[in-house]
């Protein structure tokens, strides 16, 4: 009964870490290894809407709905990098941060 269970855990984790995987893999595949506008998005949906708002509309930190008017690329990309007031640093990779940036200044 007991290698009955143990066969049935393992088969289960087998078919559960088939299923997972790294997502930028495909990516950078896809893109040359190369961040765009989209990834920009994705990036902040996974890292940024606990602040910020899924809709950049702010909570607990400002809204970003119009932050290109307000900032050039480069400086989004080092208050991403630095962190600003109570928003930490590198919360995201040098490339995650050009590619959040890019999207970000591109709300106006």
């Amino acid at each position: 009964m007991k290698m009955k269970l143990f066969t049935l855990f393992m088969a289960v984790s087998f078919v559960l870490a088939a299923c997972g995987g790294n997502n930028n893999e495909s990516k950078e595949k896809n893109t040359g290894g190369q961040a765009t506008a989209t990834d920009g998005e994705e990036i902040y949906q996974q890292n940024c809407t606990g602040c910020h708002g899924k809709d950049l509309a702010g909570g607990s930190a400002p809204s970003l709905k119009e932050v290109g008017g307000k900032y050039k690329e480069s400086e989004i990309k080092d208050i991403v990098v630095n962190g600003r007031g109570g928003m930490p640093g590198n919360l995201v990779d040098e490339k995650e941060a050009e590619a959040v940036a890019k999207w970000l200044s591109e709300k106006k």
